[in-house]
């Protein structure tokens, strides 16, 4: 019983926070809400029996999201005065969530405490008195190898676009000349021009 009830709070907080992920207007507050749809997805993953991935998204998306979260309030103009004063009124707001998430995690552990979720059938036959990490990876290296190297290939194909297409030429762009500008004299620098009344500015 307490592995549905587990399984359904986590998919609706999920749904839940990618929908306010979108609409939020604050790019902080949006962050936020990514942050808790992925503790979420590791929620579900834990119910699924997938540990390794829910560590995965644990430590290495909501670790690379709070990266994100620090440049794009180093990036972005905002006014951390009025960001600072309106702490006290979202206070409660703030604490509610605190103690959701808390609920979520010991309802979770109970969950996994009681055995998972019992799903209808596997993907791929695994021995079920192996641990999953061992389970996986004898799965991506044996059964899925060639589709497990295909993906990396995709992905060293993508990287390789993605460089080539932000280091194209283009003949619109004129390309800095950074001894141009070091050599630069300083009379070169600025003019000083005295145009005359009603002709406009010479460019």
């Amino acid at each position: 019983m307490i592995q549905i009830l587990a399984f359904y709070l986590f998919a609706i907080v999920v749904v839940a926070s990618a929908a306010m992920t979108i609409l939020a207007r604050n790019p902080v507050h949006s962050v936020l809400w990514l942050i808790l749809a992925f503790f979420n997805a590791a929620g579900l993953m834990v119910l699924a029996g997938a540990e390794f991935i829910a560590m995965l998204l644990v430590i290495v998306y909501v670790g690379a999201v709070a990266v994100l979260f620090l440049f794009v309030v180093m990036m972005l103009d905002i006014d951390f005065a009025e960001l600072r004063a309106g702490v006290m009124r979202y206070a409660a707001v703030g604490l509610a969530l605190a103690i959701a998430l808390a609920a979520e995690i010991v309802i979770a552990v109970g969950a996994w405490q009681a055995g998972g979720i019992q799903l209808g059938r596997r993907i791929a036959p695994v021995d079920g008195a192996k641990p999953n990490i061992e389970a996986l990876g004898e799965l991506l290296y044996t059964r899925y190898l060639f589709v497990f190297e295909a993906a990396g290939f995709v992905l060293l194909v993508a990287m390789i676009g993605a460089i080539v297409l932000t280091h194209r030429k283009r003949g619109d762009v004129h390309k800095q000349n950074i001894n141009r500008q070091i050599n630069r004299r300083q009379k070169d620098a600025t003019r000083n021009m005295k145009p005359p009344v009603g002709q406009g500015v010479e460019l």
